[in-house]
């Protein structure tokens, strides 16, 4: 094995991490789909999505360096969302969450002299700041469209437009 126990076993936990944030968000869309608003359902649904790609580069990652995949189970995400300002509140205490977990297992790969780990993060490192960044933006204008949530829609749409 090219990684040590220790760096495994984080990683491991790392991959039940991003499938936890996956899960949140496949619960979240569903609850946004219930609401009619379709629009930040399809965005938390692409969410979703980048999570559980985010978990299976990890996995494949392990599998590269002969490390040991181990999957835990994840827990049940909340499901009892009342706001939308909850919804995109609990999203950014998620990728807040994962953000410390993938600078903690930042710390390990310096404090290892894991370069090869260490190289492989920074991806994660890069994609963490997006990600938090996204979700404060969302949740800045959830809070100024107030109890106007078809302005949130339309702006959602509108930048999921553009980027397609």
């Amino acid at each position: 094995m090219q990684i040590s126990q220790a760096m495994n076993e984080q990683l491991n936990h790392q991959v039940s991490a991003e499938f936890a944030a996956a899960h949140k968000y496949l619960a979240m869309a569903c609850v946004f789909d219930g609401m009619g608003l379709k629009m930040l359902s399809k965005r938390f649904l692409q969410q979703y999505e980048e999570e559980c790609g985010h978990a299976l580069k990890i996995v494949k990652y392990l599998l590269e360096v002969g490390g040991t995949v181990k999957l835990e189970g994840v827990t049940k995400p909340k499901g009892d969302y009342k706001t939308v300002e909850e919804m995109v509140r609990a999203s950014l205490d998620s990728e807040r969450h994962v953000t410390k977990l993938i600078n903690d297992l930042v710390a390990l790969a310096d404090s290892e002299k894991d370069y090869a780990t260490r190289s492989f993060l920074n991806w994660y490192v890069d994609e963490q700041v997006e990600e938090v960044s996204s979700m404060e933006d969302l949740l800045r204008l959830v809070q100024l469209a107030r109890d106007n949530v078809l302005q949130v829609e339309a702006r959602v749409a509108h930048e999921m437009a553009a980027k397609s």
